[in-house]
Formats: structure tokens, C-alpha cells, sequence
């Protein structure tokens, strides 16, 4: 069970707390934060004081903040899930200003910055987030396969249940607790059945351009209901979007995103598919698939890309384009087949896209080019290349002093 700890982030937090008073932890619900916390314990040379504003005796410690925390100036206090307090940020800006000092405080939180607003506001210059997003392919210990990964998600709870009975009911009870509590603890205080039937109608639009009239329609809310609440969802890690990339071609191309749940073991709860089995006879799983392969790369190449989707109304699509700035890297379409056959949609789009890299993911297999400049990769080399090119980057740029 040793290995389900190794996450990928310590280097980066370890690196970040040299320099910035405050870091901040966020992430999903039960995404490992906490224990990530954890580990960090034997990297740094102060005592960790820990707070958890869930349990009613550590919310109580902080009735006076100032005061209490102040007492802990030599040592690094960890506040699990701080927006339950969202007035700590102005106590937490005034005590790390008043020593300057570096690691003062770990935030733990499960919403993103835009919705810890004033976290934004009181600690400027101050804080450096980290994101935490479930356990990708590039952490996977050597016991749990692909298709494991791929059926059950990344949450650890799930990924390391002892069986499949387990590991379904703890993602049910994630998704009733989510949308029962913790939703309306950050904010969006609404009806938990209209929130239930929105997060279902988004696992069937999964991997597909998101149609917020539709929503609105079926849901009996305005189109600015829907989009303030898929806003929500997705600043509270459950879904991305991935918006289209635009080049100078004179076409006319979609511009509403693509929509995606963040991890594939809640996509196939919603969807109701019981086990891997259910799930390779479902009409859903080209799109399921293009959703993991879509969050294991992005999980991987974190800031150094921007990611965005190509297609135009004429055919031409792609799934993912990599950038750097709007310089095309790499040009990647996924395909649930060993042997896979690009359309002429495809064709045109690696061509008007112009990235350096054309690549097309597969699930397994040897890796071969497919045609001139088009390359076949299985996911997990994929992953492997594009982890070792931005090592490599940033090593390189590290040497020149950049």
C-alpha cells in the first residue's frame, strides 16, 4: 500500500515552500490532498501543525485565529479545507508579512482560486498553488493496470478498493455526498436533484461540445443558470473545458468547448456501466476513452501546454491540440483501436493545424508512424514522451539560467 503515496507533486511543493510563505493544496474531495500533506512531513526541516476546519474541536481552535496562530511563528501549520473559514486569508497575509519567512502555512482546499476569491485578493505574491488531480497514469504503481485505471478513475479510494463491489459503492457515496454537501458548502446552494440530473446529462455529453440551450431546455432553467453552474462544477474540480483552438484559416469553427468529466470512474457511475466488461459493449466508450486519455495527458503536462480541440464546420477535427503560446506542438487524435484509420476530417485538420508533432493515441500496442509526419502512439508511451521532453525542458532551462 506504500506506493499509492507517491504522488507526483512533493518535488514541486518542496521546491515552492523555499520561497513562498503560504502554499495552496486544491483539488476534488478526496483526491489524496491531505495525505500528500502528509509525506511532505520528513522533507522539511519544520515542526507541521495540523488543523482540520472539518472536525468541530480544530473549527473551534480558530475562533480567535490571529491570536492562536500567531503562537506557531517558527513551525508550518497545514489548514485542511480552509474554505470552510474563508475569513483565515486576511489573518494568514497579516502573520506571514510579519515575519517573511517562507512554508508559514499549507492550505488545503477543494475549489479552485476564482472561487476562493479572496484568497486571490489577500494573499497576492504571497500564495502558490499546486493542483492536485486524481491519481494519473504516470503515478500508477505496477499492481493496477490501464483498464483499471481507466474503469475505476483515479480517486484512491476507488483505484485501490480491494474489489469492484467496494469500489463502485465508494464512488455512488461520493457523488451523493458531493452534490448533498459539499457543493452547497462552497456555495451553490440549490436543488440536489436539478444538481444531480445536470452532473448525469454532462456524462452523456462527455467528450462531445457542450450544448447549453439543450441543458437549459431539458433542465427548465436559463442558459445563464446552466452555464453559472457548469462554472461551478468546474471550479470544483468535477469537469473541464477544453476550448477550440483557432489558427488563421478563414473557416468559420465551432466555439462553444468541449466538456469533460475529470475522472472517468465517477463518468462511468453516472452512466450507470457496472464493470469493465458493461463498459466495453457501451455505446459511450470511444468518448469515455477520449476523456481519459484527454485528462492523463493534461494531468501530465500541467502548465508547460495549453490544450484546446480543432474542428471546423466542414469536417476537419481534431482532439487535442498541445500549445506552446499558440504555437502548435502537437497535434494528437485519439482513436479506441489497435488499429486505428484517420478520416479525411483528420487528415485536413493535421494539416491546417501545422503542429510540430502529429500523433495519434492508442490504447495499446507498439508505437509505428502511421504516414508521413503522423505518428502511432500507445497512451502510456505517449504519456512517457511527453513527461521526459518537459524534464528535459526544464532542465535545460535550469542550466542556462533561465
Amino acid at each position: 500500500m506504500n506506493q499509492i503515496y507517491n504522488r507526483k507533486y512533493v518535488a514541486d511543493i518542496v521546491k515552492l515552500s523555499t520561497y513562498f510563505p503560504v502554499i495552496g493544496i486544491i483539488g476534488a474531495r478526496q483526491v489524496g490532498k491531505t495525505t500528500l500533506v502528509r509525506m511532505l512531513e520528513n522533507e522539511f526541516s519544520k515542526k507541521m501543525i495540523f488543523i482540520d476546519l472539518e472536525l468541530l474541536s480544530d473549527y473551534n481552535r480558530l475562533d480567535k485565529p490571529e491570536l492562536y496562530l500567531s503562537r506557531f511563528s517558527n513551525q508550518c501549520v497545514v489548514i485542511d479545507e480552509v474554505q470552510i473559514k474563508p475569513d483565515l486569508f486576511p489573518i494568514l497575509r497579516a502573520i506571514s508579512d510579519r515575519t517573511g519567512d517562507a512554508c508559514q502555512f499549507i492550505v488545503t482546499g477543494s475549489a479552485s482560486p476564482d472561487l476562493l476569491r479572496q484568497s486571490t485578493e489577500s494573499l497576492a505574491g504571497r500564495i502558490a498553488y499546486i493542483e492536485v488531480s486524481p491519481f494519473s497514469l504516470d503515478e500508477l504503481p505496477d499492481t493496477v493496470t490501464q483498464d483499471q485505471h481507466w474503469f475505476r478513475g483515479g480517486f484512491p479510494k476507488s483505484l485501490f478498493a480491494p474489489d469492484e463491489f467496494l469500489s463502485r459503492n465508494w464512488i455512488e457515496n461520493f457523488i451523493k455526498t458531493y452534490i448533498e454537501r459539499d457543493l452547497q458548502i462552497l456555495g451553490l446552494r440549490t436543488d440536489v436533484l436539478l444538481l444531480r440530473r445536470l452532473w448525469i446529462m454532462l456524462s452523456h455529453m462527455h467528450g462531445n461540445v457542450v450544448n447549453y440551450s439543450s441543458l437549459s431546455t431539458s433542465l427548465g432553467v436559463s442558459v445563464n443558470t446552466v452555464r453559472h453552474y457548469i462554472d461551478f462544477f468546474e471550479q470544483a474540480f468535477l469537469v473541464k473545458r477544453i476550448q477550440p483552438y483557432f489558427t488563421n484559416i478563414k473557416k468559420r469553427l465551432v466555439k462553444s468547448p468541449k466538456i469533460f468529466l475529470t475522472d472517468t470512474g465517477i463518468l462511468h457511475s453516472l452512466l450507470g456501466i457496472k464493470s469493465i466488461d458493461e463498459l466495453f459493449g457501451h455505446p459511450s466508450i470511444g468518448n469515455s476513452w477520449e476523456g481519459y486519455c484527454v485528462n492523463q495527458i493534461i494531468s501530465t503536462v500541467k502548465t508547460t501546454y495549453d490544450a484546446f480541440f480543432f474542428r471546423t464546420h466542414d469536417g476537419s477535427e481534431c482532439d487535442l491540440v498541445l500549445t506552446k503560446g499558440m504555437d502548435p506542438i502537437y497535434a494528437i487524435e485519439i482513436k479506441f483501436s489497435d488499429a486505428p484509420k484517420l478520416s479525411r476530417g483528420n487528415i485536413l485538420a493535421f494539416r491546417q493545424i501545422n503542429a510540430k508533432n502529429n500523433v495519434v493515441i492508442v490504447p495499446s500496442g507498439e508505437n509505428y508512424p502511421l504516414r508521413n509526419n503522423i505518428e502511432v502512439f500507445n497512451l502510456q508511451d505517449f504519456v512517457s514522451l511527453i513527461q521526459n521532453s518537459i524534464n528535459n525542458y526544464n532542465n535545460n532551462t535550469l542550466l542556462n539560467g533561465e
